[in-house]
C-alpha cells in the first residue's frame, strides 16, 4: 500500500498516529487546504535540537516544558521535561510504527522537514514537508526516529535539565510499546490482524536495538521498564503502568 499526501489511512488510529502534511499549492493533483498556513512560523526539529530556533515560542524546548510544568502543576523542571519527552517520542514512534504496520512503508521524518508547535496541547502537533516514503523495515524506522530524533533529543534534555540515559531511553522504549499496544488494540478491534502482527515483529526487533536493549521486559503487548520517568512526582500522578515501581518511592 502506497503512502498517500495525507496519510489518511492513520486517521482511524486516533491523535497520536496522525500527522499533519503540508501539501504544495501549486500542484492542481493535491491542492493545499488553506488551513495547512497554520504551520508557518514553527520551528523544525532540526532548529529544535539545534538550539538555534527563534520562531513563535523562541525557545521551543523550554516553552514546552514550561507548559506540561504549568498542565501538571509541578514545580520540578525534571519531571516536566520528562513528561514533554516522553509526549514527543509517543507521537514520533507513531507516525513511523502505524505507517509502518498500516502501510508497509514509513514517511521520510527528516528533523528539517518536520515542523513542531510547542504551544499545541497533547499530543503533540507535528507539520511535515511533504511524504517521501521509505522502507517499512526495522532498520529504517530505528533510523527515522531513534537516530534522527530521539539521539538528539535525548542529548539535548540530558543537557539542560539532568536527565539520566537510563530515563530517557526507557522512556523511549515506553512510548514504543504503548504505540504498539495501541495498534494491537485497534487491529484486532477492526479485523486487520496482519497490522497487528507487522506492528508486533517491529517493535521486537526496535527493542534489540543497542540504544533500547535492557529498557525493559516486554511480554505479549505487555512491556515493564527499567527506569522511571518521575511521573510520580506530580501531585497526585501515581505510578504508570509499565513503571519498574510497584509503589511510589517515599523521597521525603
Amino acid at each position: 500500500m502506497e503512502l498517500d499526501s495525507r496519510l489518511d489511512a492513520l486517521t482511524p488510529l486516533g491523535g497520536f498516529f496522525v500527522l499533519r502534511t503540508i501539501l504544495d499549492p501549486a500542484d492542481p493533483a493535491d491542492p493545499a487546504d488553506p488551513a495547512d498556513a497554520r504551520h508557518a512560523g514553527l520551528p523544525t526539529l532540526a532548529d529544535v535540537y539545534g538550539g538555534t530556533t527563534s520562531g513563535t515560542h523562541g525557545d521551543s524546548v523550554g516553552f514546552r516544558v514550561r507548559k506540561v510544568a504549568c498542565s501538571l502543576g509541578t514545580q520540578e523542571p525534571r519531571t516536566a521535561a520528562s513528561v514533554a519527552h516522553l509526549g514527543l517520542a509517543a507521537r514520533l514512534w507513531s507516525t513511523a510504527l502505524g505507517c509502518a504496520a498500516v502501510y508497509g512503508r514509513v514517511p521520510d521524518l527528516d528533523p528539517g522537514r518536520l515542523r513542531w508547535d510547542a504551544d499545541a496541547s497533547a499530543p503533540d502537533d507535528l507539520w511535515l514537508a511533504g511524504v517521501r516514503p521509505l522502507p517499512g523495515d526495522a532498520g529504517t524506522v530505528a533510523a527515522v526516529v531513534l537516530d534522527a530524533h530521539l539521539a538528539p533529543l535525548a542529548a539535548l534534555l540530558r543537557d539542560r535539565y539532568r536527565l539520566a540515559n537510563g530515563l530517557l531511553w526507557g522512556n523511549a522504549a515506553s512510548a514504543l510499546t504503548g504505540a504498539a499496544c495501541e495498534l494491537d488494540r485497534w487491529a484486532h478491534a477492526h479485523g486487520r490482524p496482519r497490522v497487528a502482527e507487522r506492528a508486533a515483529a517491529l517493535t521486537r526487533r526496535l527493542l534489540a536495538h543497542p540504544r533500547l536493549t535492557g529498557t525493559g521486559t516486554l511480554t505479549g503487548t505487555a512491556f515493564r521498564r527499567r527506569s522511571c520517568c518521575l511521573y510520580y512526582r506530580v501531585p497526585g500522578g501515581g505510578l504508570c503502568g509499565d513503571c519498574c515501581f510497584t509503589r511510589a518511592p517515599d523521597d521525603s
